[in-house]
């Protein structure tokens, strides 16, 4: 799987959790230590957690281990770590706060839209 297919992958299953606004960032011609972001929005805490833990599993299965996961007590932004693809799972209010899409406006993105 490649980092655009393992990116898709991720946005697929942020989704299956009912994850809101999933985007896909290219940053790939823009940074050396990822391909792409990941970034999703839940509404609550637990709904944080609850996307993050099933991506994790999900890509346990998948053959991926998390380089890297923080924020997962908190569960206001977690970050995962996949070498080429970093996911974040924002808290919408920090999501707005932060505004990572502006940060990269310059990259391509994938807007995911559920099937």
């Amino acid at each position: 799987m490649d980092a655009k297919e393992k990116s898709l992958f991720c946005a697929q299953r942020v989704a299956a959790k009912k994850a809101h606004d999933v985007l896909i960032i290219d940053i790939h011609e823009h940074a050396s230590f990822a391909d792409y972001f990941v970034i999703c929005s839940g509404t609550s805490t637990r709904q944080v957690q609850a996307i993050a833990e099933h991506l994790q599993e999900s890509m346990k299965e998948a053959g991926f281990r998390a380089l890297g996961i923080e924020g997962m007590r908190t569960g206001r932004w977690v970050l995962l770590d996949y070498a080429d693809v970093i996911v974040h799972v924002f808290h919408s209010a920090e999501r707005t706060f932060y505004g990572l899409e502006d940060i990269w406006s310059e990259c391509p993105r994938i807007v995911y839209e559920d099937e």
